[in-house]
């Protein structure tokens, strides 16, 4: 019995290397003012090696959740959603893209003259949606039926300017888990984006640990829960902790430090 598999990506995606689709950028920038129309081009690439993919364009709006996880839902759903404003050219709704072919779509979006909220951001996504499926198997080697949809995350604002401000709320190493636990907050108007940096400092024989960069991505108002890996083993003693958050140039760090034992 074939089962069906949707599957859903907002990068690059390739089952067993049979079907897939490619989408470039997977996130599109828009500053205009209302009633003022701006374009900009994603183009879509049939990745697989034998398939030629249908596809069709829609809308829908999505959020983060505290993790950082894509939520996604019907467009129209969220109060910032600018899905409403955003067209692509007939001829682009629908269309079919042969093995290794690529399209170029034109992303129209135009804000509204008289606005219904004072958001100053909003946000949407693109769906590009296989609608025929394609043959497959899964990991136990059943006949499954593949259908792909890629998403393009849509970003407006009215102006580039806003401030931007992360701050940090709380900090604390668990040693069950071996993570340190970051919360912190998106204070801006505008979306934001960056990377955290972490050092791990023995008090006692000032051997230093760096762990891995994590980058992130925020919405205005998201609060979000992060934990970082220590991956190095750690000896018996004190240590001091320090946690940078890069969401810009110099001017726009935010660090905070925990001094902790470690059992």
């Amino acid at each position: 019995m074939n089962k069906l598999a949707l599957i859903f990506c907002f990068l690059i995606f390739q089952a067993h290397s049979q079907t897939g689709i490619s989408v470039s950028p997977p996130r599109i920038y828009f500053e205009s003012k209302p009633g003022t129309s701006s374009t900009q081009k994603v183009t879509v690439t049939n990745v697989s090696a034998k398939n030629t993919l249908d596809l069709a364009v829609s809308l829908g709006d999505w959020e983060y959740d505290e993790k950082g996880e894509n939520m996604m839902y019907p467009s129209g759903t969220l109060k910032n959603s600018c899905a409403s404003w955003i067209s692509v050219k007939n001829s682009d709704n629908y269309f079919s893209l042969a093995p290794g072919e690529r399209k170029e779509l034109e992303v129209t979006i135009t804000p509204v003259k008289i606005a219904n909220d004072t958001l100053p951001t909003h946000t949407a996504v693109l769906y590009v949606s296989q609608m025929n499926p394609v043959d497959d198997f899964d990991s136990k080697g059943a006949n499954i039926k593949v259908s792909i949809r890629s998403g393009i995350k849509v970003f407006h604002t009215l102006s580039n300017s806003l401030t931007k401000k992360i701050e940090i709320e709380d900090l604390k190493f668990d040693q069950s888990t071996n993570n340190l636990n970051l919360k912190f907050k998106n204070q801006s108007q505008i979306w934001v984006d960056g990377k955290i940096s972490t050092e791990i400092i023995n008090i006692k024989t000032g051997k230093k640990v760096v762990l891995n960069d994590v980058v992130f991505y925020t919405l205005p108002g998201n609060l979000r829960k992060l934990s970082i890996p220590v991956t190095e083993a750690l000896e018996k003693g004190s240590y001091n902790a320090s946690v940078i958050i890069d969401y810009g140039d110099s001017s726009l760090l935010e660090m905070a430090e925990l001094n902790f034992n470690y059992e």
